[in-house]
């Protein structure tokens, strides 16, 4: 018997994406952008607060882990909601609690407070991204869905080189909280704005007959034929359970579900090891609080680039070997760092290394987040990437306290340290069965999701 619905999945699928759909994907990512600043400012603004406060280097590793705890634990729970209640619920808000309590952090009198709310901050930001990348996946077809991820995640460290930036022209003149004030304001507008203007996931909406008739208006807006009492099915997306992180681990998916937690969680040790300590490391060094903030710049800006570029060559290469090109980049940036003598005297050097090593190590965590899309089917997407995230989120807690203790041998030990951990990227990465094919964008346009698994 025919079935008369109308498949969602063929006809994103089916064609290319539309200036509506770029329109979303850039609204998305730029709730992203918000997140990388946000997250960041702190690290711009503990040599401020360490002379304000008359505290040690050391005393802020909690405040930091607590930000990375929160998002730990936001990176569950976001991937969860975002399944059961929707990826524009959950994204938007995220971003207006960490909006909201990166405005709170202006106020703090003390490292307990400052603790306190970079905690429940930390449950916004790690409750976004994964929530960002499947909206951004399940807006487009099929064959521009790691690009699209990739646009959306890529702003995290685009958000970190906003970061120094305001780093270095707020903090000098206006002071840390004034930072923390303009950076937490921005996230409230744009989560007010948005909340009229995003749509919800068309593939999410498939799934949930009550919201047909929402789905259906969205679906005219991109373009489709479409009655206000169409039913709908989506055959590119596989049924699966309920979502719950069970769902992760039965056999079709345990293999890949173990090794991309693992790459998450080397892979944001290593980036939180550099983003958290490299202004205070080139501050130690003799650098002066603008140019240590352009040196956090570098790092996220070389990372901008690395990881479109990364989703470009996708299309030719597939992923496996452009993630394992790119992390062995980056451990040979890493092994450099750490056999340089930084100083005032090697500024140009540094900086570049950093933009090198950043740019690397920046594309591969970015990268990730289009092949944990990948992986997982629409019914468990967000909670697939959102336990990924928050794997590596774990890897985020223990990076202030590593990144202390190998400074304490100097700034070659913390680089070392990079490098090994990048290692174990590279291995990780290399352990994932189902990662993003080698195909031209009419091929995969051809195939439904259940014969790109094959």
């Amino acid at each position: 018997m025919t079935d008369h619905r109308t498949d969602v999945g063929a006809l994103l699928d089916g064609r290319g994406w539309s200036g509506y759909q770029k329109l979303l994907v850039a609204a998305t990512a730029l709730t992203i952008i918000f997140d990388g600043l946000d997250n960041q400012l702190l690290s711009a603004a503990i040599p401020a607060m360490m002379a304000e406060w008359a505290l040690p280097r050391s005393a802020f590793a909690s405040v930091l882990a607590a930000a990375l705890l929160g998002m730990t634990v936001g990176g569950f729970l976001g991937g969860y909601v975002g399944d059961r209640f929707g990826r524009r619920v959950a994204l938007l808000g995220s971003v207006a609690s960490f909006g909201a309590l990166t405005v709170g952090a202006s106020f703090a009198t003390d490292v307990v407070m400052l603790t306190t709310l970079r905690f429940f901050a930390g449950l916004g930001f790690g409750g976004a991204m994964p929530n960002a990348a499947a909206l951004a996946s399940e807006y487009v077809p099929l064959a521009r869905r790691p690009f699209a991820v990739t646009v959306t995640i890529v702003c995290i460290p685009l958000g970190g080189t906003l970061a120094g930036i305001f780093g270095a022209l707020i903090l000098p003149t206006f002071g840390w909280r004034t930072l923390f004030l303009v950076g937490g304001g921005l996230p409230l507008l744009l989560a007010v704005i948005l909340w009229t203007l995003l749509p919800e996931s068309p593939r999410y909406l498939a799934r949930q007959r009550a919201r047909w008739p929402e789905l259906a208006a969205i679906m005219r807006r991109l373009g489709h034929d479409v009655g206000p009492d169409a039913e709908f099915i989506d055959s590119q997306e596989r049924a699966v359970a309920r979502a719950s992180v069970g769902a992760l681990l039965v056999p079709e998916f345990r293999r890949d579900s173990l090794a991309i937690g693992a790459a998450f969680f080397f892979c944001l040790l290593s980036v939180y090891m550099a983003v958290t300590w490299v202004p205070s490391l080139l501050t130690g060094a003799g650098f002066d609080v603008a140019v240590a903030n352009y040196g956090l710049t570098a790092f996220n800006l070389g990372g901008v680039v690395g990881a479109l570029g990364g989703a470009i060559v996708f299309s030719r290469l597939g992923s496996r070997i452009t993630m394992l090109a790119m992390t062995a980049g980056a451990i040979a940036g890493s092994l450099l760092l750490a056999g340089t003598a930084i100083g005032e005297q090697s500024t140009a050097a540094v900086l570049g290394m950093l933009a090198w090593t950043g740019g690397l190590i920046n594309a591969v965590q970015t990268t990730m987040y289009a092949l944990a899309a990948h992986i997982y089917p629409a019914g468990i997407r967000a909670t697939g990437v959102g336990t990924a995230v928050a794997i590596g989120r774990i890897g985020g807690v223990v990076s202030p306290y590593a990144g202390a203790w190998a400074l304490e041998s100097g700034p070659s030990q913390m680089f070392a340290l990079i490098a090994a951990t990048l290692s174990a990227v590279f291995v990780a990465l290399a352990a994932v069965r189902n990662h993003i094919p080698q195909l031209g964008d009419l091929r995969y346009n051809r195939l439904t999701r259940r014969e790109v698994l094959r």
